[in-house]
């Protein structure tokens, strides 16, 4: 004998079937719209592992040292697709010296001058130590452009870095993803 269904258990039927389709219906949307922005930070693990090998990172002043919070930590990578335009993928590292600016900016200076790096834009040597924000230098590697980033007033790290002597700094390498060129900033 066939069974028939009540209009209020065919009801609650739909609205269970409904919200078990939502999340996927959900999820299916939040999937479109990645993908129409690109999602270009896909399949970078090797060219940032290429920047995070960059033998600038590694090369500081004597009497630097990494940031208390920072010991262990070494070169941090990551890749911004927040823009129209191609995403940023960079290699970063900090560092405390308790030099002045100028003898952090002097060191890196001579470092990329030697490693093949050409300056970008000036570093302001007329400025006063505490304006001075930093350097940028520029060379192209295996068809990438990259740039070499030297920033004497760093913000925005989490945790912030601690310095107790001295002050922090960081040095990064970058190059958007499809290794075109970019202009220094500061």
């Amino acid at each position: 004998m066939p069974t028939t269904s009540s209009p209020s258990s065919v009801a609650a039927r739909m609205l269970s079937a409904a919200t078990l389709l939502l999340p996927a219906t959900l999820l299916t949307a939040c999937s479109i719209v990645a993908t129409d922005r690109g999602n270009g930070c896909h399949d970078t693990a090797t060219a940032l592992k290429r920047l995070a090998a960059q033998p600038l990172l590694d090369t500081a002043p004597t009497n630097a040292s990494p940031p208390a919070n920072y010991r262990g930590v070494g070169v941090t990578t990551g890749c911004d697709d927040d823009s129209a335009g191609a995403p940023w993928l960079h290699a970063d590292r900090l560092y405390i010296s308790p030099d002045t600016p100028e003898d952090v900016l002097t060191h890196y200076s001579k470092a990329a001058a030697a490693a093949g790096w050409t300056y970008e834009q000036d570093p302001a040597p007329e400025a006063p130590p505490a304006t001075v924000e930093g350097a940028c230098w520029t060379r192209t590697e295996q068809g990438r452009h990259l740039l070499l980033n030297l920033d004497l007033h760093p913000r925005g790290f989490s945790p912030e870095p601690e310095a107790r002597t001295g002050r922090a700094y960081s040095i990064s390498v970058g190059t958007r993803r499809d290794g075109g060129e970019e202009t220094c900033w500061h």
